[in-house]
């Protein structure tokens, strides 16, 4: 764990976009880059664009190699470090995946021995040229690769969770052998929590990898429930920070908090503020965090055609680099940053170890319900697993006393009661 939590923001180019890798500008970077280290922030999430840098299976090109390790450099000028996601993979509703797994090369991501080795061989690639970088902080093996593994994906990747397992070994250890005792993670959309089919589980998020990363949307039904205000809404991430803890086999497991933003019209521009301030200090109080990273840093330009709408406004920053409300709201909260971890959280909550059943997670469940009616009756709660709720050790161990079930908090159901909101059923589209 850091001494103090660490800020940072995934990086998007106010200048094209991710496609700014086809006619890589240095100078429009390291600007770039000037004004988000204004904002005192200390760490970058890049993307490279996976059929850009891999284009054919045999073939990395080493320009954009070059291109990425020309990215670290600059940003180690400016006192940043770097996470690097390889497999893009997914971002912002647009897939990008190389023509050598699509159509007629048609081949399943997770399992198919080719891509595999082709996958391997690209992680391995980029982290071996990063390998000596001092800021270079690891690897993420991509960003939300669990959308391709299942609904509401329109063609997706069907695999089982033992491959989903086998598949996220191999390509941590690719990262690994490039560069050695880095901080090598993979990271999910928030499905990997709520969803039941899901191959991608929560105790892999929990256990695999260096550290937890949770990405953090309210447009999955949080919002649309509870409204902008509501407490549901506004600790949402460190709900998902602490839903987390139940399933990670070290009770001191840093969580990363590596995507979190306001997205609109759920929360308008003029309420972004106060609600990235509500954000923040609610995920500041859990325990264990390794850091908060924002989405993002510049505005998608509007001369880009299709994005959704909530898309082109969650900059930190516009087009032209200015710094918006957002912006102060984070800077002020990274020159603030304490050393001293918050106090451990007592109370725990049972969650179901089940992975057919997370729904129960979801915004709308039982668990959620009963985690905000503790948090609306002042109490600092966290998670267990049903099947850890006895173990003396493991509550030692995470310093919790109380130990409560969702039917213990909340009242008996009424026949109307509301039934949860399954991921991929909401009103928006992220990354």
């Amino acid at each position: 764990m850091p001494a103090a939590v660490r800020f940072g923001v995934n990086y998007t180019p106010s200048k094209g976009w991710f496609h700014h890798w086809l006619d890589f500008d240095l100078d429009s970077v390291r600007a770039d880059l000037d004004s988000i280290a204004a904002l005192g922030l200390d760490h970058i999430r890049v993307f490279p664009l996976w059929p850009y840098f891999q284009p054919n299976r045999t073939l990395i090109r080493p320009r954009a190699v070059d291109h990425l390790v020309q990215l670290v450099d600059a940003a180690a000028e400016r006192g940043l470090d770097v996470n690097v996601d390889g497999l893009q993979g997914h971002l912002s509703s647009f897939d990008f995946l190389p023509a050598w797994t699509r159509t007629w090369h048609r081949r399943n991501l997770f399992t198919d021995p080719e891509v595999l080795d082709g996958q391997a061989a690209y992680l391995r690639t980029l982290a071996a040229a990063l390998a000596d970088r001092p800021n270079f902080l690891g690897m993420t093996l991509g960003n939300e690769v669990n959308q391709f593994s299942a609904g509401p994906h329109p063609d997706p990747d069907r695999a089982s969770s033992d491959q989903i397992d086998a598949w996220l070994v191999r390509m941590l250890a690719a990262c690994e052998e490039g560069a050695p005792g880095r901080l090598h993670l993979h990271a999910e959309y928030d499905a990997t929590w709520y969803q039941d089919d899901q191959p991608f589980t929560p105790a892999q998020a929990a256990r695999l990898g260096a550290v937890t990363a949770v990405h953090s949307w309210v447009f999955n039904g949080t919002a649309q429930r509870h409204g902008r205000t509501s407490v549901p809404t506004e600790r949402h991430a460190a709900y998902l920070v602490e839903l987390s803890k139940a399933w990670a086999d070290d009770p001191r497991r840093p969580v990363w908090l590596q995507e979190v933003g306001a997205p609109a019209p759920l929360i308008p521009a003029e309420h972004a503020a106060a609600f990235t301030e509500a954000t923040v200090a609610g995920a500041l109080d859990c325990p264990d965090l390794w850091g908060i990273t924002w989405w993002c840093s510049h505005d998608v330009s509007r001369d880009l055609a299709d994005f959704p709408d909530l898309e082109y406004g969650l900059g930190l920053l516009t087009n032209d680099r200015e710094p918006k409300d957002t912006a102060q709201v984070l800077a002020r909260a990274a020159s603030e940053r304490a050393s001293a971890p918050p106090a451990p959280r007592r109370t725990a909550l049972v969650v179901p170890a089940d992975p057919a059943v997370r729904s129960r997670c979801a915004p709308g469940g039982p668990v959620f319900d009963a985690f905000f009616r503790l948090v609306a009756d002042g109490v600092r709660p966290t998670t267990v697993l049903d099947t850890r709720a006895d173990d003396t050790d493991h509550l030692a161990a995470r310093g919790i006393t109380t130990v409560v079930t969702p039917d213990e908090v909340l009242p008996a159901p009424t026949p109307d009661q509301v039934t949860p909101i399954p991921p991929g059923h909401h009103g928006g589209t992220r990354s």
